[in-house]
């Protein structure tokens, strides 16, 4: 895997010409695999017999993982990412009650009003800058961002902070020391909002999880309150903001599907559907590990082994997609089957609101900014430097009305 990541699509096309299971080499020369055919992946992820826990995780349970090692967050922080079977319904069911369907309904309208207020800064950001801003900057990260700090209980003096260690942590090319250090200071913000909520409770999901903690000791431990929140932040705002961001790229390089929507041959449904599976926010996710020796597609994958899924190339896998499976294409509706939100028992707990936020970004950056266009050819974006996320660090666009 190279460790600085950059546009996944065509060293997956190659890979899945190859099978749908692959042997991979992770930074630090670690040994795992990858899970890329749709298919394979959609047996892998609700697999009984394959874990979350990385106490199955042989090289780190051997000791042959070093500290700092780029992806151990992944693999040690305590929470429902890592946890299997009664400990994972335990911690999914604390956080569960804020993602509810009819929860996700009455953050409607405090989506909207921050979205029509981050409208009015980037068009004050165009104006100050020659009419180009930064869309991902002013728009597509703060919108998730306050969001699901608001729907936690974090204060907005730590908003920036948290994304710059969430980008810390996500990325896959940053040496022990710094990894670290991310880790470190991580721990340490998200203790003091723990701290600040505990000594002033509120109507928020940190307030009710302290509760929870407390109501019955071993329900959620401490170092399981700040996994859970560190999780949460980095899953609830780093996804939805890729999201957003990869979907105005493809809107504005694709503009007769724009012309689609906006006359009303698709809907903006469509448009995150098809965003979900032609460009995965997230392109590939650590770690799953088999518990026996599992075959999958006639590709043996050796119990322990730290294995990748790999959304990104099952979005495009034509043999579950068609010929057509490299095309930006909204109208494909009911056939747009894609794994970008998981599938099995860790599915995506915040779906809901990510389709949400979405729905309501598009359609309004759009209605206040029809012929918003890139303000630099798309193959100049700077991508990010991660193999686990997928989108670009910066898209400056010229929102003309």
């Amino acid at each position: 895997m190279d460790p600085s990541g950059g546009c996944p699509h065509a060293a997956n096309a190659r890979l899945l010409s190859q099978g749908a299971v692959t042997a991979v080499v992770l930074p630090g020369e670690v040994e795992g695999m990858a899970v890329l055919g749709h298919d394979a992946l959609r047996e892998f992820l609700a697999h009984p017999d394959v874990a979350k826990d990385a106490k199955h995780f042989a090289a780190l349970r051997s000791g042959a993982i070093a500290d700092g090692w780029p992806l151990k967050t992944f693999a040690t922080v305590q929470g429902m990412t890592t946890a299997d079977g009664a400990d994972h319904r335990r911690l999914r069911s604390l956080v569960s009650k804020a993602f509810t369907a009819r929860r996700v309904e009455e953050l409607r309208p405090r989506v909207e009003a921050l979205t029509t207020s981050l409208l009015d800064g980037l068009d004050r950001a165009a104006t100050a800058g020659d009419g180009v801003a930064d869309l991902r900057e002013h728009f597509a990260l703060p919108l998730p961002m306050g969001v699901i700090c608001e729907l936690l209980g974090v204060d907005a003096e730590h908003h920036d902070r948290l994304h710059r260690l969430s980008n810390r942590i996500v990325a896959t090319d940053i040496g022990p020391a710094e990894a670290m250090a991310a880790d470190r200071e991580m721990v340490e913000v998200l203790s003091t909002v723990a701290a600040a909520r505990t000594d002033d409770p509120g109507d928020d999901l940190i307030s009710a999880l302290i509760a929870a903690r407390e109501a019955n000791g071993d329900r959620l431990g401490p170092h399981e309150l700040i996994g859970t929140l560190m999780l949460t932040i980095i899953a609830g705002h780093e996804t939805t903001l890729n999201l957003i961001t990869n979907a105005v790229r493809a809107l504005c390089a694709h503009r007769d599907q724009l012309d689609l929507v906006r006359s009303g041959g698709a809907s903006w449904g469509d448009v995150v559907e098809e965003t979900l599976r032609w460009d995965s926010p997230v392109s590939y996710f650590p770690f799953r590990y088999p518990t026996r020796d599992l075959t999958l597609d006639g590709t043996v994958i050796p119990k322990g082994t730290p294995v990748l899924a790999g959304y990104s190339a099952a979005g495009r896998d034509k043999k579950a997609h068609g010929p057509a499976a490299d095309r930006f294409d909204v109208t494909r509706g009911g056939e747009t089957r894609h794994l970008s939100l998981g599938h099995g028992a860790h599915y995506c707990m915040g779906a809901p609101l990510a389709r949400m936020e979405s729905t309501v970004a598009l359609s309004r950056l759009f209605a206040r900014f029809p012929d918003l266009e890139l303000a630099v050819p798309e193959a100049e974006l700077p991508r990010h430097a991660s193999f686990v996320g997928n989108s670009v660090q910066a898209l400056p666009v010229r929102p003309r009305g």
